[in-house]
């Protein structure tokens, strides 16, 4: 995904997670992920919206100062189609652990603001035990009493 110079860094702090496009068909996909910079952005849902649905909160959310300026920005090519995409930047080097169903947003923090090793080691260990392991196939052949 492409941002304006003007928005990157916001998107590399994570003050950014959304951003409305207008487009023919969808260029991105929900779970790809894509190069900005040095790191890269990973699609969380990517949604049809309709013109109104684009209110001054959301144009704010996305790092405009107003709804004309949002859609001046987005308004640039043949398409008519408004999708509204959460995403968010992976800095380089940083291991993506995708959230679980009942994994709470607002995980318990240190003074600084970033999780601390052990909360983070406690919760992948809840994760790991808490996932199902596959199934490997049974052959029929070779089986003999």
């Amino acid at each position: 995904m492409v941002f304006t110079k003007r928005l990157r860094e916001g998107v590399r702090r994570g003050r950014i997670r959304c951003s409305v496009r207008i487009w023919v068909r969808p260029q991105v996909k929900a779970g790809g992920r894509y190069r900005m910079d040095e790191g890269q952005i990973v699609v969380d849902s990517i949604k049809p919206i309709r013109l109104a649905d684009i209110t001054h909160d959301l144009a704010r959310e996305s790092g405009f100062s107003s709804v004309e300026d949002l859609l001046q920005t987005a308004k640039h090519g043949r398409g008519d189609n408004i999708y509204l995409i959460r995403f968010r930047y992976l800095p380089p080097g940083a291991w993506d652990v995708q959230r679980t169903a009942g994994e709470n947003r607002n995980e318990k923090r240190t003074e600084s603001g970033s999780q601390s090793s052990s909360d983070s080691r406690s919760q992948l260990l809840r994760r790991i035990r808490a996932s199902k392991p596959r199934r490997l196939p049974v052959k029929a052949k070779g089986l003999q009493k």
